[in-house]
This record gives C-alpha cells, structure tokens and sequence, in this order.
C-alpha cells in the first residue's frame, strides 16, 4: 500500500508539472504526463486485495486507455495487492485484457539517516538550471538506450525538478556520468530516476549519488522514510544504500508495444 500510495503522491505531480491532470475512475488512477519518458506516464490500480474479476475489469479499463496514448507508458501493477487467486492467475488475465508484462521491477523501503556521501572520483552538483535538466535527462536516456533528445525533453522546463526534487548529478573529470533524485512524497522521500551511463557502471556511481540526494533530501525536509520503486538492473544499487525490497511491479503495456527502453 505505501509503495503505491508514494507512486500516487509523487507521480501526480510529476504529470502536473507537465501540464497533465492525474484522475482517477473505478480503481485506475491516471498518472499521465504525457512525456516521451515512458516511466513519467503511469497508471496504478487503487484497490488493495483485489477479487480476480475485479482485477479483469480494470485491466481492460487500463489496457483501453494505453491503446489511445500516442507515448509510450505503463500500468504499474503492484503484485502484493492482489488477492492470492488474482495473483495465481495474474498472467491468464493480463494477457486476456490485452496486455503484457514489459519488465518487472521492486518496490523497496527503509528508515536511513544516511551521512554525506564520498566517492574519490566524483564531484556532486544540484541540479539548478536549464542545462543541468538537460543533462539529468541525456543520462536516463542513455542509460535506458534511448536517444539523448528524449531525456531532454521529458526533464526540459521543469519546475517541479527545479523547486521541490533534489536531484544530483556526479562528474567525472567534469563529465557527467550519474545521477539521481529524492523526492518529498507523503511523510518519505520517494528515489527516483537514479542512472548510470553504461561505460561508467560498475564503479559505486550510482551508489553514492543516491545516497547524496538521500542525505540533502532527508536534511531539508526531516524525513529518514525513503521509498523506491526499481527496475531490475537498478536494485541491487538501493539495496546497498540500505533499502529492502518489498512488492514485486509488474510494468505492464498493450500486448506487442514496444516498450521503448531497448533490449
């Protein structure tokens, strides 16, 4: 439940800031902002201990929606929601709607009172200005191979990255290689959009710009409860910060999308 209500809090204003109005209808809660980021356009299922029927109907609510969007976007499925037939036939169902599993990710969740980060590499900034979103953007883009232009797109004109998220950026040699953001949701910061440029992974980047946005979001706002929700690829970095994995998500889009976020 709180990994999805934090989706709900933050997502909405991420579509505001866009210029979207999140809404909801018969347990789908829209969370579009009709980026070219797949992962800022979102839709959720608001009901806990869902019926398998009822899981049914709202994924055909979902699906029809998605159908209609020209970007890309995604049904965030939160598996422990579901009642255990709901769960046991989750992939009949989903596929029955017309839908299907993209990838699936972690919710995670922790109380930290992390300290000022220090890798010997690196140079952390805020992000401040127009060219710092740019930038923000190239390396989610990047890191999810897609072209540099989208990430620039989806981050350029933000006033909501600019004021309210604290987001970072770690320079190499003064290139910039990694990035992350805390955002303030209900009572917790939400992590989000962390990134690492492939031919920098592996070297603890991702790691302590992640815990730099922690620890300047936490020392602003007084809130030690972080929460996450993650790819695969991203989860064992949040691990090491000191979050636990909960909830398995399920992304889901229309049967046969391509999903955008390369192979």
């Amino acid at each position: 439940m709180e990994s999805r209500d934090q989706l709900i809090a933050v997502w909405s204003r991420l579509a505001r800031d866009r210029g979207a109005v999140p809404a909801a209808d018969q347990g789908v809660q829209f969370l579009w902002a009709g980026s070219p980021f797949g992962l800022w356009n979102a839709l959720t299922l608001t009901g806990a201990d869902l019926p398998a029927e009822d899981l049914s109907e709202e994924l055909v609510r979902a699906a029809d929606f998605l159908l209609t969007r020209p970007e890309d976007g995604y049904l965030w499925l939160f598996e422990e929601l579901l009642s255990p037939r709901a769960r046991h036939e989750l992939a009949d169902r989903v596929a029955d709607a017309g839908l299907e599993v993209a990838f699936t990710g972690r919710a995670l969740e922790g109380e930290l009172s992390p300290d000022e980060p220090v890798h010997p590499e690196l140079e952390f900034r805020r992000v401040e200005t127009e060219d710092d979103l740019r930038t923000y953007g190239e390396i989610n883009a990047l890191a999810y191979d897609l072209p540099p232009t989208v990430g620039q797109e989806a981050f350029s004109g933000s006033k909501l990255w600019l004021d309210e998220a604290y987001a970072f950026i770690g320079y190499r040699d003064g290139r910039a290689v990694t990035c992350a953001a805390a955002l303030p949701g209900s009572g917790a910061l939400v992590v989000a959009f962390v990134a690492t440029l492939t031919e920098d992974a592996r070297r603890g980047y991702g790691e302590a710009v992640t815990r730099k946005a922690i620890a300047e979001g936490a020392r602003a706002t007084g809130h030690r409860r972080i929460v996450s929700h993650s790819t695969a690829a991203g989860q064992p970095v949040l691990e090491r910060v000191g979050l636990r994995p909960g909830t398995a998500v399920h992304f889901l889009q229309p049967t046969g999308a391509d999903d955008g976020f390369g192979d």
